[in-house]
């Protein structure tokens, strides 16, 4: 039979961006009804796909349980509630899932600044500038940035947008324009949760202010050469608008006009100005101004024109007597800088006598120069100069050199020439021709660049060689085919050879060298020169670079970075989750390789790293993945799992581990007894645990615990409630109840019940119930002293759904004994105490053996004990024992409506020394020790005095009033009655001796009294009172003889009135009357019953009772009487 189906994943609330696909999980165990989406209250059907959605559709294997609803371009409508539920079946309760939200997020639509574009700000001043992001969902959040920088004190308010759940957001933030914010952009960024990327909008910041002061470009120096043309430059840096500009000289306006760079963000104004002598010291000035200037901004030069004399005068006579001197003078006219005066004659430099300097015009200065020479013959007709220069006058200086050039030996001619006076000249005459290898080989390159992928065209050429040599080329190892050339005639008689080479580059060949060489066949030898190649590329990721890196958590991760580029000049950076990984993080470290360590690596540092490298000549990126393998954690899907009595309950645990592994999950009961863990299966990371039919034995604690190994492995506990109908202990601890009447005590009802979580708990008192809100003990006090309880009803209902009630009724309770240690001569008994009469009580118990002329009776001390070791028996010998209790208003019917419990003595072991009298030494050595004897015979006899005298008063002062003093039998027969079928609990009575009681004791009494067999109640208790003391005040111990005790030997007549016996074991009345012709031939005892706190002997009343006609026992004294017969402390109803 199929199980109830539940589910194993409920939808949970999902976030989905605009557009993308949201899947809302809905995994069902042992479906077996119809399983269907609900959205806002509306049904989508069962199918696969469902209609009138397009969009939506089921997906998922349905032999897995799967039936995920995927939502595909999630839109604002999707935004809505949804359930997943299965419908009703045969074997299976239908069953909804809990609520899931799916909202939707809507990025703002792109933001814009409400501000006056073509307003200019002047600098100094602040402005507001609003931003408006329209239509997001959730509402947006703006930010503004003035060239990068975020602004703070931004207001920001919403209003409704185009379409419900829609929101528009308003920011205003106060700029104050600076002088450098102009051109630059104040930018608007909407963060929203439905963007990974703001939205941003943007503008250009149009900032007046005034430009900064000019300069003057051109006017290296002050001082200029007459003649020449001066080119100025006024240049105004700055400003908003540009400024204008004009020139100045000595005060009068020379130029009006200048030009405008807005790239460069200045203002040009160029002076030509032909510079003469009289410019010497003029003042040339600039002056800058625009629309927000407070003043016009200038900048002033002086210049000092250098200028040349305009004549030189020579002065005097040039014609002189051979030895006669020569008296001239030379004059030169302003000049600036004063000019220096040479003299030459001819080519030799003549010495002057004197010089002389004035100021001149323009500010000059005139230079005079006399001189005087002898003059000889040699120098008639030499040019005599006088020669005026200055700073203006430039000489230049040249030197010169002869090469001397040898020729070459190759195909030279040697003749060798023999003459005489005999004969005429003789000659003979030889070519040379030399082989040499090829000079001046070189390779040179067609381009001056080559990056990765382009071809480059290299030249191989020598010179010259003779013979002609044959040129190869070869990279590494490799051969490479060029094209050869023609060859050319070349100095020293050989030939030029070359070759050219086109070779496609990579970035393999960087750094590698082209090798050329020419060979000479004939001389059997070559020239070899190589070719470097320098190939620019971008970065390039090596083939052996790792994409996969493993690594334990809390370990160092080491993810090396293989990668070269040429420039070498490289920047990389490192992504993880789009995140920018940052140098000044602990965590991260570089190393001189470009490898990123991690220290302590943690599970969120687990992902892909995108690794971005860039140089001049562009970016390469590659990924990364790092993985994390961490020890698992474990958590329960859903603890407490509540699940109803017989149906199937599913246990499930989610692990948070790296790796998952199969089997990694294993399921432990943590109760006190075994349960089989049935159905154990994974998947993924979610272990299930699957429990059919599910008894009350499967409630309790489960461990889950996942191990992927690594250490440690991780426990959740999941806590499986068993729901079922409650029940209440119905065992004879909770069946009776008694207080005193008299409104001065209270009256404990106590219940105990199983139940599967909270319940409501109620008493009823005569057709009214009293609602208890603790599940535990309760107390209820009566209302007057004459209130009583009728009738205890308990009944408990779930706070979640109805399940059937139990209801206790409280009747009688019985007590039963057992045996737990007997040797030869001693039985030890243990009982559990029944209902006490809402009195302190004590316990009596009475044997006999076969042929006994009578029972004997052993009151057990102290008062309350539940145990007793009877002493003085015989060896093999076969007792019947029973056990009564009593209190100060009766005493019980023996345990087990009168059933005996038979106990028959273990042999006397044989005597190892010299043989005694063991009858007659046993019961000494038994006995109590002497103190002890002492102390308890005192205590026994002052309480018979004290009982003695107390009944006495009592009895006569009944028969005062009433006159009738055995009329208080039938009273006592009624209470008692009435008794059987009422109760109250008092604080005290707990059901359970102070002495340890064992399992299978308390297990036999709870079967015994009509109680489940599987109650542990008794067990409970016993722990609980694991320690007990016994009051020491208010005990008495009666010591009135009992009936069975007043017939003796000479006893003549049975009780008239057995009916009225208040023992009712005594009720049938032949029971003593088969007894009695056995008692007057018994023979006499064989040894001696009586022993310490033993009650053996009989005694004969000491009066007749008129009334009834038999032997009245003094313990009737204290039976219940009635109405005023009473003492007021014990008025009241037996409950």
């Amino acid at each position: 039979t199929q199980a109830q189906q539940a589910f194993r994943t409920e939808p949970r609330n999902l976030t989905v961006h605009e557009g993308a696909t949201a899947v809302l999980k809905c995994d069902v165990l042992r479906a077996s009804g119809t399983v269907q989406w609900v959205k806002d209250g509306l049904l989508l059907g069962p199918q696969r796909s469902l209609p009138g959605f397009p969009r939506y559709s089921m997906i998922g294997s349905p032999k897995r349980g799967q039936y995920h609803l995927q939502i595909e371009k999630a839109q604002l409508e999707d935004d809505a509630s949804y359930e997943c539920q299965a419908s009703r079946s045969e074997s299976s309760q239908a069953i909804i899932s809990s609520t899931a939200w799916v909202n939707v997020l809507i990025p703002p639509s792109k933001p814009y600044f409400e501000v006056d574009a073509k307003t200019h700000w002047v600098a100094g001043k602040r402005y507001a500038v609003t931003c408006v992001a329209l239509d997001a969902k959730p509402e947006a959040e703006i930010t503004f940035y003035k060239d990068g920088v975020e602004l703070t004190g931004v207001e920001s308010f919403t209003v409704s947008g185009s379409k419900d759940k829609l929101v528009n957001t308003h920011a205003r933030v106060t700029v104050t324009a600076l002088s450098y914010d102009n051109g630059r952009q104040l930018a608007c960024h909407a963060s929203s949760p439905a963007s990974p990327r703001p939205a941003e909008a943007r503008m250009t910041m149009r900032v007046f202010y005034p430009p900064q002061p000019p300069v003057i470009i051109g006017l290296e120096g002050e001082e200029v050469k007459a003649g020449s043309l001066l080119l100025l430059q006024c240049v105004s840096y700055g400003g908003n608008p540009l400024a204008t500009l004009h020139w100045t000289k000595n005060g009068e306006v020379v130029s009006i006009s200048w030009k405008e760079d807005a790239e460069a963000q200045k203002s040009i104004s160029t002076l030509r100005l032909m510079i003469s002598p009289a410019d010497n010291q003029a003042e040339l000035s600039c002056e800058s101004a625009n629309l927000v200037s407070w003043a016009a901004l200038s900048v002033s030069r002086k210049i000092t024109v250098l200028f040349e004399p305009a004549e030189v005068t020579l002065l005097g006579t040039l014609t002189a007597v051979e030895g006669q001197d020569l008296h001239l003078t030379c004059s030169a006219s302003s000049s600036n800088p004063p000019v220096q005066i040479r003299w030459w004659l001819g080519h030799k430099e003549l010495n002057a006598s004197a010089i002389a300097m004035e100021e001149g015009s323009h500010g000059g200065m005139t230079t005079m120069s006399n001189m005087t020479h002898r003059v000889s013959r040699e120098e008639d007709g030499l040019k005599l100069t006088c020669e005026a220069f200055g700073k203006g006058t430039h000489f230049s200086k040249s030197q010169s050199d002869t090469l001397t050039v040898y020729s070459s030996d190759n195909m030279a001619i040697y003749r060798c020439s023999a003459r005489n006076e005999a004969k005429s000249t003789i000659s003979a005459q030889i070519r040379l021709k030399v082989y040499f290898t090829a000079i001046g080989l070189k390779i040179t390159a067609k381009q001056t660049e080559v990056r990765r992928g382009q071809t480059l065209t290299l030249e191989c050429s020598s010179r010259t060689s003779n013979p002609k040599a044959s040129i190869s080329w070869s990279l590494g190892t490799h051969r490479l085919e060029g094209v050869e050339r023609p060859a050319n005639s070349a100095p020293y008689g050989g030939v030029s050879v070359s070759s050219t080479l086109a070779l496609n580059v990579t970035s393999w060949h960087h750094n590698q060298r082209v090798i050329c060489q020419a060979y000479s066949p004939v001389l059997g030898e070559g020239a070899n020169t190589f070719f470097q190649l320098d190939v620019l590329y971008p970065p390039e990721f090596s083939p052996e670079q790792p994409t996969h890196i493993q690594v334990l958590e809390d370990d160092v991760a080491t993810i090396p970075l293989l990668v070269s580029a040429n420039p070498e000049e490289v920047s990389c950076i490192w992504l993880h989750h789009r995140e920018l990984v940052r140098a000044g993080d602990p965590r991260y470290h570089w190393a001189h390789d470009r490898s990123l360590e991690i220290l302590n690596v943690t599970r969120k540092s687990a992902g892909v790293y995108i690794v971005k490298c860039t140089n001049e000549e562009g970016e390469t990126q590659t990924t990364i993945k790092l993985n994390v393998q961490y020890a698992p954690s474990v958590r329960p899907q859903k603890d407490p799992v509540l699940v109803n009595l017989g149906e199937t309950a599913d246990l499930i645990c989610v692990a948070d581990a790296n790796p998952i592994t199969s089997g990694m999950f294993t399921w432990a009961f943590l109760g006190e007894t075994e349960v089989e863990t049935e159905e154990n299966t994974q998947e993924d990371e979610s272990g299930l645990l699957t429990i059919h039919h599910v008894t009350r034995a499967h409630a309790g604690l489960y461990q889950c615990t996942a191990d992927n190994g690594i250490a440690p492995p991780a426990s959740a506990g999941v806590q499986l409630v068993v729901q079922f109908q409650p029940e209440l202990q119905k065992g004879a601890q909770w069946t009776k109840v008694a207080s005193r009447g008299d409104g001065t005590s209270t009256a404990r009802v106590n219940v105990s019940g199983r139940r599967h979580s909270s319940c409501g708990l109620h008493l009823g008192k005569k057709g009214f119930t009293h609602g208890l809100c603790k599940p535990q003990h309760y107390s209820v006090s009566p209302p007057d002293k004459a209130a009583l309880i009728r009738l205890a009803l308990a009944a408990c209902r779930s706070a979640s759904r109805p399940y059937p009630s139990s209801t206790a009724i409280i009747g009688a309770v019985a007590l039963s004994a057992m045996a737990v240690d007997f040797t030869y001569n001693s039985v030890t008994l243990e009982w559990i105490p029944g209902f006490n009469g809402g009195l302190q009580q004590r316990f009596r118990i009475r044997y006999r053996w076969d042929h006994s002329p009578g029972f004997l009776y052993a009151d057990v001390i102290p008062p309350g004990a539940a145990s007793f070791t009877v002493t003085g028996l015989q060896p093999a010998t076969t007792y019947n024992f029973s056990v009564n209790a009593l209190n100060t208003v009766g005493e019980s019917a023996y345990a087990d409506e009168g059933a005996v419990l038979t106990i028959t003595t273990a042999e006397k072991p044989k005597a190892k020394e010299s043989p005694t009298d063991v009858d007659s030494v046993e019961p000494r050595i038994r006995r109590l020790p002497t103190y002890w004897t002492v102390i308890l015979a005192v205590v026994l006899g002052a309480a018979l005095m004290f009982n003695m005298w107390f009944f006495a008063v009592r009895w006569k002062r009944r028969r005062g009033r009433t006159g009738t003093p055995g009329g208080s039998t039938s009273d006592g027969e009624k209470i008692e009655e009435k008794g059987s079928s009422l109760s109250a609990i008092s604080n005290s009575n707990k059901y359970e001796s102070g002495e340890k009681i064992n399992a299978a004791a308390q297990r036999t009494l709870l079967v015994d009294s009509g109680s489940e067999t599987d109650s542990r109640v008794y067990e409970r208790h016993a722990a609980e009172a694991s320690v007990y003391y016994y009051p020491t005040r208010d005990f008495t111990l009666p010591l009135g003889p009992h009936p069975q005790e007043m017939r003796t030997l000479d006893f003549t007549q049975p009780p008239v009135d057995s009916h009225g016996h208040v023992y009712e074991e005594v009720g049938d009345e032949h029971v003593y009357q088969d007894v009695l012709p056995s008692l007057l031939s018994l023979p006499p005892p064989l040894f001696n019953h009586t022993i310490p706190n033993q009650r053996s002997g009989w005694r004969p009343s000491t009066r007749s009772q008129q009334v009834t006609g038999r032997v009245r026992d003094p313990t009737d004294v204290g039976q219940p009487q009635k109405g005023s017969d009473l003492p007021f402390e014990l008025r009241g109803e037996l409950v």
